[in-house]
C-alpha cells in the first residue's frame, strides 16, 4: 500500500483496535488523531487509545476525534516513575484485552512495549500489529554514537545499548511475531523488505491531510502583523537542530540579494525553549533577526492562515538513512492549500512532486533551495497556477479520507485470514 487506493467502506461489523502509542495525549500527530480518531471510526473501526500524559499545557487537538477511550499514566513524579506508571498502564491495558472486546492489539514505534505485546496477544489469541512510523531504534544510536564521540560518558554508552538491543528485538523478534507491520513511507517499506519482512505482511501509509476539514471551512489567509507588503517565505514544521533550519535562513540571505525585502516566517517550535532560542540566537548572529520571525506552535487553522499568504513555501528534509524513511506532512499542507513549494529530494517528497507537478523540486544544496524560491519570485502569478494542481492531487492521493480506507480495509484482511 505505497500508494494508498480507495477501499469500499466496511462496517457491516465493528473492530476494535487497542493501540499503544509513545505519545503524549492529546498529541498534535495528526496520524494518531485524525487518522484513528476521525476517519477509521466511519469505516467501523474503533481505537482505544494508550499513551503517555500531556506534561504542562494541552495541545489543540482539534474537533472530530472520537476514540473509543483514552488512557494515560500518571504525570506525577520523575521521569522514572513516570515511564514505570506508563509500562503499569499499557501492561493493564493488555492484561484486560481479549478476544470478546479488542480484535487487534497494536504498539507503535515501542520495542519494549511491543515485546510484551507480542507475548500476551499471543496467548490470548488476538492478532498483534506492529506501526513503525520513525526508525526510533536507528535514530537512538546514531545519536548516542555522536554524543560518545564528542562527549564520551557512562549515559551515552547505556543510551547506545538500549538502542543496539531494540535493534536487535525489532527486527529480529517483535517484527516476525506480529501478523502485519504498517510503516511510513514506500523508502521504508524497502527497507523493512532488505530486513527479511515479507511483503504481504507491509504496508506503507504516508501522511495525509484532512481535506475534509480545509473544505469545510476554507483558510483565509492572513499576513503576520507587521509584514502585510514584500516577499514571504514561510515554513511549517518543528524547529528541532535536527532539521537544519539554518539552511533555509542561508536561503533567504541569497533571495535577499535580489529582493532586499523578503522575509521568512517559521511556523512552528523546537522541541525545547533552549533550542528555539538558540535558533533565534543564530538568526539574530546572521544579521536577520528583523526578517526571520519564529511564531512557536499554532492550532492548525492560524498556522495556515499564515501559511496561506505566503508567496512561496519551503519543505527541507535532512538526507541519510532515517529521514530519507520519513514521510514529510509539511510539503502535503502546502499543496493542499495551493501554495508554490520548493521541497528538497526526499524520495517521499520526491514522489509527491512529481505526481503532482505542483512544486519546484531542488537537491539538498542551500544554493538550490535558493534558486527555487527565486523562480517562485520572479513570476508569482505563474508560480499560483503551477501550484493549482496541488489540491486536487492531495484530495486523489494523500487525503485521509483516501488513506483510511485503505488502512480499515487492510485490518479486516487481517481479520479474514
Amino acid at each position: 500500500m505505497s500508494t494508498p487506493v480507495a477501499a469500499a467502506q466496511d462496517s457491516a461489523s465493528t473492530l476494535r483496535l487497542l493501540q499503544l502509542v509513545p505519545e503524549a495525549l492529546p498529541t498534535f500527530r495528526v496520524d494518531v488523531t485524525t487518522l484513528f480518531g476521525d476517519y477509521l471510526p466511519r469505516h467501523g473501526i474503533e481505537c482505544d487509545l494508550v499513551g503517555k500524559p500531556v506534561l504542562g499545557a494541552l495541545p489543540d487537538r482539534g474537533d472530530g476525534v472520537r476514540f473509543a477511550r483514552v488512557r494515560t499514566s500518571s504525570a506525577q513524579g520523575g521521569r522514572l516513575r513516570r515511564e514505570g506508571a506508563f509500562l503499569f498502564t499499557c501492561l493493564r491495558a493488555l492484561l484486560k484485552a481479549n478476544r470478546a472486546n479488542c480484535d487487534v492489539i497494536q504498539v507503535r514505534d515501542m520495542v519494549s512495549i511491543g515485546l510484551l505485546a507480542l507475548v500476551i496477544a499471543r496467548i490470548k489469541g488476538i492478532p498483534f500489529v506492529f506501526w513503525v512510523s520513525f526508525l526510533m531504534c536507528e535514530a537512538r544510536i546514531a545519536r548516542a554514537r555522536a554524543q560518545l564521540a564528542a562527549h564520551g560518558g557512562l549515559r551515552n554508552r547505556l543510551i547506545l545499548f538500549k538502542g543496539l538491543l531494540e535493534e536487535r528485538l525489532l527486527y529480529r523478534v517483535v517484527l516476525p511475531g506480529a501478523q502485519h507491520v504498517f510503516v511510513q513511507s514506500a523508502a521504508m517499506l524497502e527497507m523493512m523488505l532488505e530486513k527479511g519482512v515479507p511483503k504481504s505482511r507491509l504496508s506503507a501509509v504516508p501522511m495525509g491531510v484532512d481535506t475534509q476539514a480545509l473544505a469545510a471551512a476554507p483558510v483565509q489567509a492572513q499576513r503576520p502583523d507587521g509584514w502585510q507588503h514584500g516577499p514571504l517565505i514561510a515554513y511549517l514544521g518543528t524547529l528541532d537542530p535536527s532539521r537544519q533550519i539554518e539552511r533555509m535562513v542561508e536561503a533567504l540571505a541569497s533571495v535577499r540579494a535580489s529582493h532586499p525585502d523578503a522575509r521568512l516566517l517559521l511556523i512552528g517550535s523546537a522541541g525545547s525553549p533552549a533550542e528555539t532560542a538558540a535558533l533565534q540566537a543564530r538568526v539574530d548572529a546572521s544579521g536577520l533577526g528583523a526578517a526571520v520571525r519564529i511564531t512557536g506552535w499554532l492550532p492548525s487553522r492560524q498556522a495556515w492562515a499564515l501559511l496561506a499568504s505566503a508567496d512561496a513555501a519551503v519543505s527541507y528534509f535532512p538526507r541519510g538513512m532515517i529521514h530519507d524513511t520519513c514521510s514529510p506532512t509539511k510539503v502535503l499542507e502546502y499543496l493542499a492549500l495551493g501554495m508554490p513549494v520548493v521541497a528538497n529530494d526526499n524520495p517521499d517528497q520526491v514522489r509527491v512532486l512529481k505526481e503532482s507537478g505542483a512544486g519546484w523540486l531542488v537537491d539538498s544544496s542551500t544554493p538550490a533551495m535558493a534558486q527555487g524560491l527565486l523562480d517562485i519570485l520572479a513570476d508569482p502569478a505563474a508560480a499560483r497556477a503551477r501550484a493549482a494542481s496541488g489540491p486536487a492531487y492531495i484530495e486523489a492521493a494523500r487525503s485521509y479520507r483516501v488513506i483510511a480506507a485503505a488502512v480499515a480495509a487492510q485490518y479486516r484482511r487481517l481479520l479474514r485470514r
